[in-house]
C-alpha cells in the first residue's frame, strides 16, 4: 500500500518593507492631497490676530468657539478688498486649502472676503467715515464759506449725463452773468476716483473759478462708490477752492458729502444754492421796479385828475400870464443892467477927468497916457461883464421858457391836434358830451373857429356802419 507524500507546510515570515520619507516630499504629498480635495471652500468665522504685511498681503486667523484657521490673503487679491479687515470682525472667507511647507502647517489662500451681515460697500463706507471724522476732516470749523457773487464755478462731472444740462438751465435761469467751466471726469467705474482727483487739483492750479461743484445723479452703493473713497475725499479737503458736493439724491449721503464745504441735495439744488445771492438782489430789483411802476402810475393819475378839473381856457390863460410876467422879469433885468452900465460910464468918465486934472499939474504927457490905459482896461473888463451877465440872464430864460412851452397844451396843439371846449370853456373828452345841434369852439395852434354839430355817433357805431 502506498503512502501518501507528506506536505512541507513550512511559512516563511513576510518582512514589510520600511519606507523612509523625506519631510518636504511626506508635506508636498499632503499639501497635493488637501489641495485637490478642498479647492474651493466657502469658511466662516471671526478675525483674529489680523497681521498686514508691508509687502501688502493680509494674515490673520479665522476662528471660531472651537478651532482656527490661519488664513493669508495675497496682495492682489486685498487691493479688491471693499473694506478694511480688522480683530473681531465676522466675515465669510473663499479660497483653497493649502499646506506651508516650512511650517508644515496648514492654511487657507483667501481669493474673496466679505462681512457677515452688512455689505463690503457699506462697511467700507462706515469705517472710513469714522477715520476721516476722528482725522477731524468733517468738522465744521474747516468748512469755508460759498462766494456770495461768483464770477466763473467749476463743475467736475460726466459731460454726457443730464447733471450738466439741467446744472446750466437753472444758472441761465437764475444768473445768466455766471460763467460755467465743465472739467470733465467719469463719475462711475475704476477710473472715476483718479479722474475726480485730477479735476479737482486741475480746478485749482486753473486759477479761474471762484467756487468748485463735485456732481453725480442718484445711483445705488456700487454706483457712487467713487465719491467714497479715500482720495476724493482728501482731494475735497485740501481745495485751496471751497467745494459743493452735489452727489446723487436728496437722500443718498457720500463721504464726499461730508467732507465737502457745503452739501447740496441734488445737482439742480447746488446751482440754486450757489446763485441765491445773485437771484435775491434780482428778485428784490423787480420788487422796486415794480413798486416805482406803481408809484409812477398813481402819480400821472392824479396828475391826470387834477389837470381834467382845470378848464382849458383857464390854463391857457394861466400859461400866457406866467409868460407875460417871465418877459416883463427880463425887461426890468436888462433896464437895471443899462442904468449900472450907464453909471459905471460916469463912474469912469469922471475918474478919467480927475486923473487928467491930477496930470496937468504934475506929469501931462506920462499920467494921461497912464489913465487912458487904465480906462481902456477898465471898460473892456465892464463890457466882457456885461456880456457875460446878458448872456446868462438869456439862457436862464430860454431854458425856463422851453420848460414852460414844453407844459403848455398849445405845444401840442402845433403838432396838429385841437381842443374842443364847450360854450363854457369846458373840454369835451367823449361823444357822451356831443348832441346834435351843440356849438362848440374848436382851438388850434394858430386861431379858433366856432361850429355847430349836424349828426353824432359813438365810435362802435360808426365802425359798424
Amino acid at each position: 500500500m502506498n503512502r501518501p507524500a507528506q506536505l512541507d507546510f513550512t511559512f516563511e515570515a513576510q518582512v514589510p518593507v520600511r519606507r523612509i520619507w523625506p519631510v518636504h516630499e511626506l508635506v508636498g504629498q499632503i499639501r497635493e492631497f488637501v489641495e485637490q480635495r478642498y479647492t474651493d471652500v466657502w469658511v466662516e468665522g471671526e478675525i483674529s490676530n489680523f497681521r498686514p504685511a508691508p509687502s501688502g498681503h493680509i494674515y490673520f486667523t479665522l476662528k471660531d468657539a472651537d478651532a482656527q484657521l490661519p488664513v493669508v490673503l495675497f496682495r492682489r487679491q486685498a487691493l479688491l478688498l471693499r473694506f478694511r479687515p480688522e480683530d473681531g470682525l465676522h466675515v465669510l472667507v473663499r479660497g483653497k486649502v493649502s499646506i506651508y511647507d516650512q511650517r508644515g502647517q496648514m492654511q487657507l489662500v483667501a481669493e474673496t472676503m466679505e462681512p457677515v451681515g452688512a455689505g463690503s460697500l457699506q462697511l467700507a463706507f462706515e469705517q472710513l467715515k469714522e477715520r476721516l471724522k476722528t482725522e477731524g476732516l468733517f468738522d465744521s470749523a474747516r468748512k469755508r464759506p460759498l462766494p456770495p457773487f461768483p464770477r466763473t464755478v467749476g463743475i467736475v462731472t460726466s459731460p454726457t449725463g443730464a447733471v450738466i444740462r439741467d446744472f446750466l438751465n437753472i444758472v441761465s435761469r437764475r444768473h445768466s452773468g455766471l460763467n460755467v467751466l465743465l472739467c470733465a471726469a467719469s463719475v462711475q467705474g475704476e477710473s472715476a476716483s483718479a479722474e475726480i482727483v485730477s479735476a479737482i487739483e486741475c480746478l485749482n492750479s486753473s486759477a479761474m473759478v471762484d467756487v468748485i461743484v463735485v456732481a453725480r445723479g442718484g445711483g445705488s452703493l456700487e454706483d457712487l462708490a467713487a465719491f467714497n473713497s479715500e482720495r476724493v475725499a482728501r482731494a475735497i479737503a485740501a481745495s485751496k477752492l471751497p467745494v459743493v458736493s452735489a452727489v446723487g439724491h436728496e437722500t443718498d449721503f457720500t463721504i464726499a458729502d461730508f467732507v465737502a464745504d457745503l452739501r447740496a441735495p441734488t445737482p439742480s439744488a447746488a446751482a440754486e444754492l450757489i446763485t441765491e445771492a445773485q437771484h435775491r438782489i434780482a428778485e428784490h430789483m423787480a420788487g422796486l421796479n415794480s413798486r416805482l411802476d406803481r408809484a409812477a402810475r398813481f402819480q400821472l393819475l392824479q396828475a391826470r385828475q387834477r389837470l381834467t378839473r382845470v378848464p382849458a381856457a383857464r390854463t391857457e390863460s394861466r400859461i400866457m400870464t406866467t409868460l407875460h410876467r417871465l418877459e416883463q422879469r427880463l425887461d426890468d433885468t436888462n433896464l437895471r443892467m443899462q442904468a449900472n452900465v450907464n453909471w459905471q460910464i460916469r463912474e469912469r468918465q469922471r475918474h478919467v477927468a480927475e486923473l487928467s486934472a491930477s496930470v496937468l499939474r504934475h506929469d501931462p504927457r506920462q499920467q494921461l497916457a497912464h489913465a487912458r490905459q487904465h480906462f481902456t482896461a477898465g471898460a473892456t473888463r465892464m463890457e466882457n461883464a456885461m456880456r457875460r451877465t446878458l448872456h446868462e440872464q438869456h439862457a436862464r430864460l430860454n431854458s425856463l421858457h422851453a420848460r414852460l412851452r414844453s407844459l403848455s397844451p398849445l405845444a401840442v396843439l402845433e403838432r396838429g391836434y385841437a381842443l374842443v371846449l364847450d360854450r363854457k370853456g369846458a373840454l369835451i373828452r367823449s361823444m357822451k358830451q356831443v348832441q346834435p345841434g351843440n356849438i362848440f369852439t374848436t382851438r388850434l395852434s394858430d386861431g379858433a373857429f366856432t361850429s355847430r354839430v349836424e349828426d353824432a355817433a359813438p365810435r362802435q357805431e360808426t365802425e359798424k356802419a
